[in-house]
């Protein structure tokens, strides 16, 4: 079956995973992740993206990024791949592919789901029962969005900025967010968009299919037709209220 065109939507945050060959080793010493992260922050410089949130375990690593351009999230995932990949081949001397094949990504579209992408991204560790808390563990975003620790890589939504008035009232409402555990549906809502490509809402407009012209989510087996043919921005009476499309970095 042919693979469904990216989704490209400049402004939408998306959440990307990308996963070693086999699932074999992506980092094996404490160099390998700070190079791995310079390679990312050099990608980022080069073709704009915004990283909200990102966790590097030792076979796969999540981003949650908003493209600025066009095509900027492939060129990203390129750049950190062939200068990961010739580093990390040359340092174990070894040859061949490293990753598992393309990366996987799906577009979140609600305000819930980007927080959700979040606490999903941030507490690998802690569900790979490496950390008890999400702060021990030095290769994820949450000690910069939780705790205020200096990361250049990065950038704060505008939602995660709405959170407060301030930087620390941004921090104690972010902190807040975590109490809950990520429920079960929410994970696997996450894990088969992520893997399909799909779109990550609870929405259900056709919006993202007229604007890139492929469809958003895969084709139901004789399900309901209602709201088709709604136009983009009316919700079905169904859609949670504060489930709006984010087009802000």
């Amino acid at each position: 079956m042919a693979r469904l065109p990216r989704y490209a939507l400049p402004g939408q945050p998306q959440h990307v995973i990308q996963r070693g060959n086999n699932r074999s080793t992506l980092f094996q010493v404490p160099g390998d992740y700070a190079f791995f992260r310079d390679c990312l922050a050099s990608a980022i410089d080069r073709f704009p993206c915004h990283v909200h949130a990102y966790v590097f375990m030792t076979n796969h690593v999540h981003l949650v990024m908003t493209p600025v351009d066009d095509g900027s999230i492939g060129r990203v995932m390129q750049s950190v791949g062939r200068r990961y990949v010739r580093y990390f081949n040359d340092r174990y001397e070894r040859t061949g592919t490293l990753f598992e094949g393309r990366y996987r990504a799906a577009l979140i579209d609600s305000e819930s789901y980007l927080f959700t992408c979040h606490r999903y991204v941030e507490l690998n560790p802690v569900r790979a029962g490496i950390t008890r808390i999400p702060d021990e563990y030095l290769w994820s975003s949450y000690r910069a969005n939780a705790l205020g620790h200096e990361d250049a890589l990065v950038t704060p939504h505008g939602l995660y900025v709405a959170l407060g008035s301030d930087p620390t009232a941004q921090r104690l409402a972010y902190r807040g967010l975590f109490r809950p555990v990520v429920d079960d549906a929410s994970v696997a809502a996450i894990r088969d968009a992520t893997h399909g490509g799909w779109l990550l809402s609870k929405r259900g407009s056709s919006c993202v299919e007229r604007r890139l012209n492929r469809r958003e989510r895969p084709r139901s087996r004789g399900g309901s037709r209602r709201g088709a043919g709604r136009p983009c921005g009316v919700n079905s009476m169904e859609s949670d209220p504060i489930d709006l499309p984010l087009r802000r970095p």
